[in-house]
């Protein structure tokens, strides 16, 4: 942690050298993911409820979704990019490094800017707390507490599973866009209203639903099921297929040579 804080130091004394872009730059991620609230407040002022959920409700999931999302985009980025270091070349020097090259990547590079993003979905939830109905203990802020770290492992996962990919590619998969820049996107709302093949998906291949969709029905007590309850251990259980294809991928790593 001594470590990576003196990374997090040098990230921040260099973005400071330009203040003015930083900031900017924070305020464009507030309002790009200022729209997509939007979006969610168009429809419920049209139809007032979806799937039996309020728009107090959605915005529960709505905002630990993008709160998930925006922490690792911001700590992870490095894994999103990670492609470029393979291209270049620059995995070779990470792995001549006296440390874990998963650590050297993740310090790599920190996207500060992405507290824009961050910081909507804070304001976000903290609207969504006293609004959405749920009569609020001990067990169910814990839940809450749960669902943000399950969505964290989850999209961290994701931008493992992403750059794992690139040591047999090279190049990154875009596909791989639709489980993360989409899985933002699709927990804007409760996964259930997609059909229930959509959330078989995203609860035992992709477990998105199991952060989002199934412990908001536990707070919103639609559901005393213990799966419901349990269900973001399954969002850590994901973090060890993502981490196992990477260390396969760093065994079999061969340099582009460029």
């Amino acid at each position: 942690m001594k470590l990576y804080a003196k990374f997090f130091s040098m990230h921040l004394r260099s973005v400071m050298q330009y203040k003015t872009s930083f900031f900017l730059m924070a305020i464009g991620q507030f309002i790009t993911a200022f729209s997509a609230f939007l979006s969610v407040w168009f429809l419920f002022d049209k139809f007032h409820q979806v799937d039996g959920f309020t728009f107090q409700q959605v915005l529960l999931c709505f905002s630990v979704t993008l709160m998930s999302f925006s922490l690792c985009e911001g700590f992870f980025r490095g894994f999103d990019t990670f492609s470029s270091m393979v291209r270049n070349r620059e995995f070779d020097r990470v792995l001549l490094r006296p440390r874990n090259e998963i650590f050297l990547v993740l310090a790599g590079k920190i996207e500060l800017s992405k507290i824009g993003r961050l910081f909507q979905a804070f304001l976000v939830l903290l609207y969504a707390v006293p609004a959405s109905g749920v009569e609020w203990n001990l067990q169910r802020v814990l839940m809450l507490v749960f669902m943000l770290l399950g969505g964290v492992c989850v999209f961290c996962g994701l931008f493992l599973l992403y750059a794992a990919i690139c040591f047999f590619t090279v190049e990154g998969l875009e596909f791989m866009n639709i489980f993360t820049d989409g899985g933002r996107e699709f927990g804007s709302y409760p996964m259930g209203i997609y059909g229930d093949g959509i959330l078989r998906f995203f609860t035992f291949v992709v477990p998105l639903a199991c952060f989002q969709y199934w412990p908001l029905l536990y707070l919103l007590e639609k559901s005393d099921s213990l799966w419901c309850m349990l269900s973001p251990l399954v969002c850590i259980a994901f973090l060890l297929p993502c981490w196992a294809l990477w260390r396969f991928g760093v065994r079999h790593y061969q340099s582009t040579g460029s």
